[in-house]
């Protein structure tokens, strides 16, 4: 099969790597693709917001199966779009990926399928938005509506922060994703990670996962795209995680099909482990990043017939299975990150890296200069390991993070922590 990759991140990077090792794979396209990218498929420089010219590059290059990485071409409608020219796309449709393109799109849903959230309030203007938030107190959630990269979403301990935060989106902070905002209910207890294929009538679960928000160790600092990750976690106990499926998924699944617009693709849920039982706190439409990392590490499975399977809804009677090694990836990011960062600088000692046991590095924001690898983003890599045990597979991480050099990047030090404990205790 000819494969065209859509992405340019880590995320895309560990999806490349495990489709370029499927059997049914005759060429591999990344579009734009990077560094990384770069020693598992041909790296090519279409705009995917030009669907009319994605289109011309799969009919030219007859391509059987195009994947998209990333949620914002999801929302843009391509799928939609390179469907309608007979060509199969692994993902879900425009109206489909608003689970992950409006917050408040999502928390209907939940309203109208009775599938356990927070409580929620949608508004268009900031009197009202502020009214609210002063009315229920802190700490309370305030989310913009769209798009924002990971980062819309503010959790505001106090009246002042929450008030700050509905503000800063109705005067653009996030551009247009906060010309709605959604307030919600602080949901108290553990987050995890929930993914399943779903073929817009069946759902199966992949391996559990659990990714690191705050830049910094213990924690700490402003929510990222993710700093790190691991799976499997031991806190979706098999109870949980039929709970998950049966009360949250599925309902979700067969909500969006009774809607008329099925969902197709990878639908990941962000989840609250709550003294109720898990709640749902957002939806996105696509793998996590960096989650898919330690996932595809994970996959015993070829991916490529399973995308297909949920492309033509044959999910019904498919299966996946896994390695039950545990999996870690460390984000190293550009110093400044999630701020203001700087480009271009060098980074060294890759190969060495590479060489540890159990160890694959996959690149994020990298570009390839005169022989060089530059950093060219604020995730830059992910330094991926897996093990017998979580403990192992992060004492390996680290040990290739650190034959790295490169003075102008940095990772939190503490990844899988929680996970760790448990083994620690004998959990």
């Amino acid at each position: 099969m000819n494969i065209l990759l859509i992405g340019s991140g880590g995320r895309e990077h560990a999806l490349a790597w495990k489709i370029a090792g499927s059997p049914l794979l005759t060429k591999l396209w990344c579009a734009p693709g990077n560094a990384g990218i770069a020693k598992e498929a041909e790296c090519v420089s279409l705009d995917v917001t030009d669907h009319a010219g994605v289109i011309a590059f799969c009919q030219a290059n007859k391509v059987d199966l195009v994947v998209v990485g990333p949620e914002t071409p999801l929302a843009a409608g391509i799928v939609d779009d390179v469907e309608a020219a007979g060509i199969k796309i692994f993902g879900p449709r425009k109206l489909a990926a608003q689970l992950e393109g409006s917050k408040g799109f999502t928390k209907d849903l939940c309203a109208e399928y009775g599938i356990p959230t927070g409580a929620y309030c949608r508004f268009d203007n900031a009197p009202e938005a502020l009214a609210y938030v002063r009315e229920h107190g802190a700490p309370i959630v305030v989310k913009a509506d769209g798009l924002a990269a990971g980062k819309g979403v503010v959790v505001a301990k106090t009246l002042a922060e929450a008030e700050d935060a509905v503000r800063m989106m109705f005067e653009g902070g996030f551009g247009v994703a906060g010309t709605e905002v959604v307030i919600e209910e602080f949901l108290e207890g553990r987050e995890v990670s929930f993914f399943a294929l779903c073929d817009g009538q069946t759902a199966i679960p992949l391996a559990s996962a659990q990714d690191h928000k705050r830049v910094f160790d213990h924690d700490q600092g402003p929510n990222t795209g993710g700093m790190g990750a691991y799976s499997p976690t031991p806190f979706v106990t098999p109870e949980i995680h039929d709970q998950i499926m049966s009360r949250i998924i599925l309902p979700t699944i067969d909500g969006m099909n009774a809607r008329g617009t099925p969902f197709k693709g990878i639908l990941y849920a962000g989840l609250m482990l709550t003294a109720q039982g898990p709640k749902l706190f957002e939806y996105n439409v696509r793998f996590g990043d960096p989650e898919c990392q330690v996932l595809m590490l994970r996959m015993m499975s070829d991916l490529v017939p399973a995308m297909l399977a949920a492309c033509d809804g044959q999910l019904k009677n498919f299966d996946l299975r896994w390695f039950p090694d545990a999996a870690v990836t460390v984000v190293m990011a550009a110093k400044g990150y999630p701020g203001d960062y700087a480009k271009g600088s060098v980074i060294e000692g890759l190969d060495a890296a590479a060489k540890v046991e159990g160890v694959e590095i996959f690149h994020a924001g990298t570009v390839a200069k005169d022989g060089a690898i530059l950093a060219n983003g604020g995730r830059v890599l992910n330094i991926c390991a897996s093990g017998k045990t979580v403990t192992e597979a992060q004492a390996r991480a680290y040990q290739a993070v650190d034959l790295i050099q490169w003075p102008d990047g940095f990772c939190r030090r503490d990844i899988a922590w929680q996970a760790l404990a448990q083994e620690k205790a004998g959990g």
